[in-house]
């Protein structure tokens, strides 16, 4: 089965009712990512690994107990992340998770996640890549949107 490029990328666009600062600092802190993870795919992740620049690394670990580094590929503070996952010590397979917040204004922000596995090299990942759907991408966009809509987001937890 071949898949053309525009099927390789899968994407979703709505508005939050948060600021894009107070959004970004959720999806920035991986220690916050599994609260949120519409996909229940991630148990945990360290605090401390705040990502600052392209070229970080942050560890995730799975709801399976398997570990990734998540390699950062793109990123601009508050408005653009994007991340490589992989095998530890690995480099990875060509899949990429990205997150871009554009203000509309101080108190809404609109939010686009996507999943784009255009570059992804790796056989055994292909059924997972094609069994992600917008409607994923959503659910975890609900619930960045319900954790940064909370009174208590900026603190842990």
């Amino acid at each position: 089965m071949t898949d053309t490029e525009a099927e390789r990328i899968v994407s979703a666009t709505r508005v939050i009712a948060a600021n894009a600062a107070r959004i970004f600092e959720l999806i920035a802190d991986p220690a916050r990512q599994p609260s949120w993870d519409g996909n229940n795919n991630l148990a945990s992740s360290a605090p401390g690994q705040r990502v600052r620049a392209v070229g970080d690394v942050f560890k995730t670990t799975l709801t399976t107990g398997v570990v990734r580094e998540n390699h950062v590929v793109e990123f601009v503070e508050g408005s653009k992340i994007a991340w490589c996952p992989a095998e530890p010590r690995k480099q990875p397979p060509g899949h990429l998770w990205r997150w871009e917040l554009s203000p509309v204004n101080a108190e809404l922000t609109t939010v686009t996640h996507t999943y784009d596995w255009t570059a992804l090299s790796d056989p055994t990942r292909l059924p997972r890549a094609r069994a992600t759907t917008p409607d994923m991408l959503r659910e975890s966009m609900d619930r960045l949107a319900t954790a940064a809509q909370a009174p208590d987001s900026g603190g842990q937890g």
